[in-house]
């Protein structure tokens, strides 16, 4: 295994179990020398029944303590610590805690376990240790960019060190999640720029929604941006005005960074894509009421919405109407699923791959339209009936799965789909990088060998399959007549 495919072993394998602890109550000096006869740098610190609340380190000694004048042997842990615990699961990656570890601007994080109770802990230099080599450059280049400038260049590296991992053996699950951590971060980094530069009350009343595959976390080489700002109800129009000029600005940086703007407009710089909250509200009963192809596109894309930067609850607030209102309007959600079919996979007879016939990709096809597009949305709206907005596709599944709306087998053949579908989309894109060539969505079945091609074909036929069972679940064949 390369050194940087090591940085996606769990965390199970690294962490530190022997947690060192201390009572809130306990004085920092007495917190201080359990620290330094134990050579370590920090400690958890606990209530009176043992439950972990916090974390006290040698940074808060420094910071808070010595710095402030204050008596180490009179002020108690609880005073100085540093709360909560960031964590991780054992079942993440090493990347996963280096990107707690960055993006909130600390050196170690705790570890829990399926029960969610705190079982060690795991630092920076644990991490480090493994390798000379990592992607934790790139998170530490973004946390201390200092210009749109730094970070295009960033966005650069980022692209160039998924085409390295992917190469190395990096499992396609990993990558997917690795670009969403990056491009995350990257856009959280620039919005804290524009707070500091020219919009310090940017985000206070308003919270900035990623949508569709970013929102779900499934970006791939070949993104654009699909955005939303939500805006607090009651806003003077000074303060509107703000944000609409924080938006403008935010997305042609977005622009200029290298995340190409959205074909169909779909960002917050354009009105329809920044409202108050109760004009959403009102927009996704009208989408509902009135379910034409446009407007199950705009509810389907906000369905995706995640809240990156600002007043996360005006986001709560608009999922849980979201959900509502599907849970209420079944016949929409059989509208939803009726356009979900139709995007047949490309199979033709005798069980021939169909591609294009004309065009710039004659002899291509194109993987998003011939079934993850499907998955995806056909997923999404199986779990909208249940009440189920947030979470990825493999989430999604999981859970249908266990409310019984999916049997084990069919769950298990549209995740192992999805997954050949997304392998094969990224590893053309890779190629695509590689090569110097556009990045699109596009691969030619021709390429793959006699295995690849028969498993392309089967990923195809659970397509239909699951094409089948949402019209059979929706009753589609009654919404026809």
């Amino acid at each position: 295994m390369s050194e940087e495919a090591t940085f996606f072993l769990p965390v199970k394998d690294y962490y530190r179990r022997n947690l060192i602890t201390c009572n809130i109550n306990d004085t920092v000096m007495a917190a201080a020398e359990v620290m330094r006869d134990r050579k370590i740098s920090s400690l958890i610190a606990c209530d009176d029944n043992g439950q972990p609340v916090g974390i006290m380190t040698d940074r808060d000694l420094r910071g808070k303590v010595v710095a402030d004048g204050l008596d180490p042997a009179t002020i108690k842990v609880g005073e100085v610590m540093t709360t909560p615990v960031i964590s991780v699961h054992e079942e993440e990656t090493l990347f996963e805690a280096l990107y707690r570890m960055s993006h909130n601007r600390i050196h170690r994080v705790g570890v829990v376990d399926t029960d969610n109770t705190l079982v060690g802990i795991i630092n920076e230099s644990d991490i480090i240790r493994l390798q000379n080599r990592s992607p934790q450059h790139l998170l530490r280049s973004i946390d201390t960019a200092q210009s749109v400038a730094d970070l295009k260049k960033i966005h650069h590296e980022s692209e160039q060190l998924v085409v390295f991992l992917s190469r190395s053996g990096v499992r396609t699950k990993e990558l997917v999640r690795l670009i969403s951590l990056l491009n995350d971060q990257i856009t959280d980094k620039l919005i804290m720029m524009l707070k500091q530069s020219q919009f310090p009350d940017m985000g206070t009343k308003s919270t900035f929604l990623v949508l569709g595959s970013e929102g779900r976390r499934e970006q791939t080489l070949k993104t654009d941006q699909d955005n939303a700002i939500i805006i607090a109800d009651g806003l003077t129009a000074e303060e509107e005005r703000q944000i609409e000029a924080f938006s403008k600005v935010l997305i042609s940086s977005l622009i200029e960074i290298g995340v190409p703007e959205c074909p169909g407009g779909i960002m917050a710089s354009n009105d329809f894509w920044r409202r108050r909250l109760s004009d959403w509200k009102k927009a996704v009963d009208g989408w509902i009421a009135a379910p034409t192809g446009e407007n199950i596109l705009n509810f389907s894309m906000f369905s995706d919405m995640r809240s990156l930067c600002g007043d996360g609850n005006l986001a709560a607030q608009l999922g849980a109407h979201i959900v509502q209102r599907a849970e209420e309007n079944t016949i929409f959600l059989a509208r939803m699923a009726a356009n979900v079919c139709l995007f047949p996979p490309p199979i033709g007879m005798f069980g021939r791959i169909k591609t294009e016939k004309v065009g710039e990709h004659i002899g291509m096809m194109d993987l998003k339209k011939a079934g993850i597009f499907a998955l995806t949305e056909g997923i999404k709206t199986l779990a909208l009936g249940i009440g189920v907005l947030e979470g990825g596709t493999l989430d999604k599944i999981e859970v249908l799965m266990k409310k019984g709306v999916l049997s084990q087998a069919q769950a298990d053949d549209i995740e192992a789909s999805f997954n050949l579908l997304t392998f094969l989309r990224l590893r053309g894109q890779v190629n695509a990088v590689s090569a110097g060539r556009n990045i699109t969505n596009y691969i030619s079945p021709g390429s793959l060998d006699r295995v690849e091609k028969g498993r392309l074909k089967l990923a195809l036929d659970v397509v239909h399959s699951f094409q089948g069972m949402l019209n059979q679940y929706f009753q589609l064949d009654m919404l026809r007549r």
